[in-house]
């Protein structure tokens, strides 16, 4: 049985994958359209962004800081298709179909 750790940064991924596949964002910005209390933000929303960065699932394009140097994200090719793959995953999630809509 996967951790419960294991699960919600998992789902997290998911979600700020799917955020992103909409529209470059930063991570004030995900974090605003996930509705995370902003406490959380620093606790799992940035380490999640760095993950997703280091598997090279999201880049931050050359010149894409904003002027208050907020780091902008955008999928690659790679991230697209981890996001498709776990997104048929979350088919049979119905949890998972509700928070990503």
């Amino acid at each position: 049985m996967p951790k419960l750790s294991n699960l919600r940064n998992a789902t997290l991924e998911f979600l700020i994958l799917k955020a992103i596949s909409q529209e470059p964002a930063h991570g004030w910005g995900i974090a605003k359209s996930l509705q995370l209390p902003a406490g959380e933000v620093l606790s799992f929303l940035y380490p999640a962004l760095r993950r997703l960065e280091q598997r090279g699932w999201i880049v931050e394009p050359h010149g894409a800081i904003t002027g208050g140097q907020a780091r902008c994200y955008v999928l690659t090719e790679e991230g697209r298709q981890e996001l498709q793959t776990r997104g048929s995953h979350a088919a049979g999630a119905p949890e998972l179909q509700a928070a990503s809509s």
